[in-house]
């Protein structure tokens, strides 16, 4: 591809029929044609596992602050950056991690057990959903209430997304504002009587030698709940699918459960759960020969840098024996996600669960799965049979 102008031409559109209707393949494509691409949509796109690392690496060149709105931590560059992560961290820690797992198996035992065997089931809508969000609730402590609404919400935050309607996004947030607002305002008034679980913790903690603001924790909780049900929930599709598509691999795996936490983490790099994640350039940068100005939008697209025939070879090959320093599926750097331990953990239990309750996991005869489209991946139905 030719250097970059000031005003640069469309390298491929997104938003296409052919993009969208299998992302992974379209950014596979996009990755040996063209690796450094500009789209109005999404600005300067990275297809490469090396520029996305550079990217990563490097938060002076690319600035994580990408939006007006207060996003705490990933939309912050350090300093300012650093208390907040410090903050989070601490409700991450392996030891409440850890104590997580009884409640988690009990939330996926009882989902699984719903399944019916030997009919159709929508492995989505009956167990991927309603898993991310019972979870989410319970690692937070909120209200079994909040289940359905928080489905809804999320769908419609993805729909506000896809459209880049600003007006919808506002008010998407302005109602997850409220229901955070209410689960603060029964902490603040139970006192010392509040639940002990991490929303209150919120109400104790400090930056900076002051609490933290009210939209500082709805930011928090906010990007807590974006990444956990709709990123849990697409994890949870995709292995479903994977395992009905491989029966090899999903016997292997039926005898072997203690590869269960390296085999997730390698169907997940062959087939990503989060799409892409942005930056902002802070002074002129040229990567792959392309000449990008300060200020312009970068556009990293895990789902292709993490099959990068450079880094991985046959990118569609499952292996167990890779390095995993170059699987990107929890980020890099400072960015890293910090609930990493916890997803995987609440992975390898509701992938316990199916595989110890079933015989067999199929796809449905003449069914195809309906594919998840940018900003999501994975799947929004996936019909199977279990046995």
């Amino acid at each position: 591809m030719p250097l970059g102008s000031d005003k640069p031409q469309s390298d491929w559109d997104p938003r296409s029929g052919a993009v969208l209707s299998d992302q992974i393949a379209a950014y596979d494509a996009m990755r040996r044609r063209c690796p450094v691409a500009y789209s109005d949509y999404l600005g300067w796109s990275l297809f490469r596992h090396d520029d996305v690392v550079r990217v990563l690496d490097d938060h002076d060149t690319f600035s994580s602050v990408v939006s007006n709105h207060v996003s705490v931590p990933s939309g912050m560059d350090p300093p300012r950056h650093t208390a907040y992560r410090q903050l989070i961290e601490r409700h991450f820690e392996p030891e409440r991690v850890a104590a997580f797992e009884p409640a988690c198996r009990a939330i996926a035992a009882d989902l699984v057990a719903g399944l019916e065997k030997g009919a159709e089931i929508d492995l989505v809508a009956q167990l991927a959903r309603p898993f991310a969000v019972r979870v989410q609730c319970a690692y937070l402590g909120w209200p079994a209430a909040l289940h359905a609404p928080l489905l809804e919400w999320v769908h419609r935050n993805h729909e506000a997304t896809l459209a880049r309607n600003t007006g919808a996004m506002a008010a998407v947030a302005l109602e997850f504002d409220g229901y955070i607002s209410d689960l603060l305002a029964a902490r603040r008034a139970a006192g010392a009587d509040a639940p002990d679980d991490i929303t209150t913790d919120l109400l104790r903690e400090q930056v900076d030698g002051r609490p933290l603001l009210h939209n500082e924790i709805v930011s928090i909780l906010r990007n807590w709940t974006v990444g956990e049900l709709g990123t849990i929930a697409a994890c949870v599709g995709i292995l479903g699918h994977y395992l009905a598509a491989n029966p090899q691999i999903e016997q292997q795996l039926r005898g072997n459960p203690e590869l269960l936490p390296a085999a997730i983490n390698e169907i997940l790099r062959i087939h990503a759960p989060l799409a892409s994640n942005r930056r902002l350039t802070t002074r002129p940068v040229e990567i792959g020969g392309r000449r990008i100005a300060t200020g312009e939008r970068i556009t990293l697209i895990w789902a292709s840098a993490n099959r990068d025939e450079g880094v991985f070879g046959d990118p569609d090959e499952f292996r167990l024996d890779r390095d995993p320093a170059h699987n990107l599926l929890y980020g890099r750097g400072i960015h890293a996600c910090p609930g990493a331990q916890l997803a995987q953990l609440e992975l390898r239990v509701v992938m316990e669960e199916l595989l110890k309750s079933t015989r067999r996991i199929n796809t449905a005869p003449g069914r195809q799965p309906t594919i998840a489209i940018y900003p999501a991946s994975g799947f929004s139905a996936l019909l199977l049979l279990l046995s």
